[in-house]
């Protein structure tokens, strides 16, 4: 009766402490909002400018070729394509893991045991040989297979296979979206350098022009019409201009070795056709419906497989509070005289072992990593969130920004054919003595700075197409 309450108080103890082995901790848990608006605007097509291929959006032949250099060539590009080669192989070490391990082992070596020992005085009693007993000095010689193998009764192993295989995805969208910046890079650089090129052409007419007119205010100065104050101001309005080419000068150079870095060479020309700038029609843009983002924009994609990669970790550290079961085997020959060591059975060893392991005291350290994946879980949960807000916000501003550069573009056209008339007027005016040389001189300022606003309104208008395209996930396709 007494052994009878011992071994139930026994039983109860160890059950006790294997539910408190098994107890998890208490972690905060939050769902993603994946509710997006229905629509960007009043429009409810699904037709989305996102899902076309750049060598179909990009129409210039030296910009898709400028493209296709740089996809073979840029090295952050080729950097990521090794992050993808990483967590490929980090998916086959997760698979390994779920495998039997077998292993082989040779060995060699010599013992020699206290005589006064319960090996010692064994080994004291055995005869090697007929009246020949064991040598103090014993060799041992031995060679098998070694196998383990933990049984994945919790999914540890196969939840850990499935985190890595959703990293390796995030990391093929993460190269996406990576294509995306470069490819919207390249465009938007391309398109400033056209402004550059036409920016500066306009400021050589210009100059031309303010030359022409100084060398009239000499002739005027002579003619005592005008004082050499008139003289000055137009030969400084001219140096004024000719520092702002190189001004433009120097703005050219650092685009066409932005480009040449993002190509992955060594400065050289940039190929382009200078001359139909302002004749360039942005492309027509359809944005789609914001539910499209989820699916067209690697970045967003991206943190979707992130989330789904820390909720398995949390699963991975959760199950490290429960038992694991480890199978081991060995198989082989050992014996103490190499002649004996192919003798079977005599010398054939071999084991078979199970054993079931789990924490029981002082388990902060796996608590610890259970939190932290929590933590991580929640922070994928904020990343993704935030990921889809800014994604909408972005189309939603390039789709404004768009609209309203049209707008500001017409309007500084009729500016610049006013100014551009104005100056011609001036002109005549202080020819016939109706207006003073400050007039002419304000005229050429301001018709000056209405061309060059307009070309920089023209860049931003293709500059604004661009990211939009980029926006809606435009780009890795």
């Amino acid at each position: 009766m007494f052994k009878k309450n011992i071994y139930t108080g026994l039983g109860f103890i160890l059950i006790c402490l294997a539910y408190t082995a098994c107890k998890v901790p208490q972690v905060a848990q939050r769902n993603e909002n994946k509710n997006v608006p229905g629509s960007f605007t009043t429009s409810l097509d699904t037709l989305s400018s996102g899902k076309v291929q750049w060598r179909q959006f990009f129409t210039d032949p030296n910009l898709v070729s400028l493209i296709d250099t740089a996809l073979k060539n840029n090295q952050e590009l080729n950097i990521t394509l090794q992050e993808i080669e990483i967590a490929k192989n980090e998916i086959k070490t997760r698979k390994g893991d779920l495998l039997p391990t077998l292993g082989y082992r040779v060995g060699a070596g010599l013992e020699k045991v206290g005589r006064y020992t319960s090996s010692g005085a064994g080994d004291a009693s055995t005869d090697i040989t007929p009246g020949k007993e064991v040598p103090e000095v014993l060799p041992d010689y031995a060679f098998g297979l070694q196998a383990n193998w933990e049984a994945d009764i919790w999914h540890k192993l196969r939840n850990a296979k499935k985190a890595a295989l959703t990293r390796y995805l995030s990391s093929v969208e993460g190269k996406n979206f990576v294509i995306t910046n470069l490819v919207a890079e390249i465009a938007n650089t391309y398109y400033e350098l056209l402004a550059q090129d036409n920016q500066l052409e306009i400021v050589k007419k210009n100059i031309a022009l303010q030359t022409n007119a100084l060398e009239l205010m000499k002739i005027q100065k002579q003619a005592t019409r005008v004082t050499e104050l008139a003289v000055r101001k137009f030969e400084a309005e001219v140096l004024s201009s000719k520092s702002l080419e190189f001004d433009i000068q120097q703005q050219i150079t650092e685009s066409e070795n932005k480009i040449n870095f993002l190509l992955g060479r060594y400065p050289q020309p940039i190929a382009r056709d200078k001359t139909s700038f302002t004749d360039l029609v942005p492309p027509t843009i359809q944005a789609g419906i914001p539910a499209q983002l989820l699916s067209n924009r690697p970045d967003i994609k991206q943190a979707e497989y992130d989330l789904t990669a820390a909720k398995l970790d949390v699963k991975v550290a959760k199950a490290q509070f429960y038992p694991s079961l480890g199978i081991s085997a060995t198989l082989g020959y050992q014996a103490f005289n190499p002649s004996y060591l192919l003798r079977t059975p005599e010398s054939l060893a071999y084991s078979l072992a199970g054993d079931l392991a789990g924490p029981l005291i002082n388990k902060n350290a796996i608590k610890a990593e259970y939190l932290t994946a929590n933590a991580k879980q929640l922070q994928a949960v904020f990343n993704y969130e935030k990921s889809i807000l800014n994604g909408y916000f972005e189309v939603a501003n390039q789709l404004s920004n768009i609209s309203n550069l049209q707008k500001s573009y017409d309007l500084k056209s009729k500016q610049v054919q006013a100014l551009t008339q104005s100056i011609e007027i001036a002109n005549d005016l202080f020819k016939s003595t109706r207006a003073d040389y400050f007039e002419v001189l304000m005229t050429q300022r301001d018709a000056l700075q209405s061309k060059l606003e307009l070309i920089e309104t023209k860049k931003q208008q293709l500059n604004a197409v661009v990211n939009v395209y980029h926006a809606l996930g435009g780009g890795w396709n």
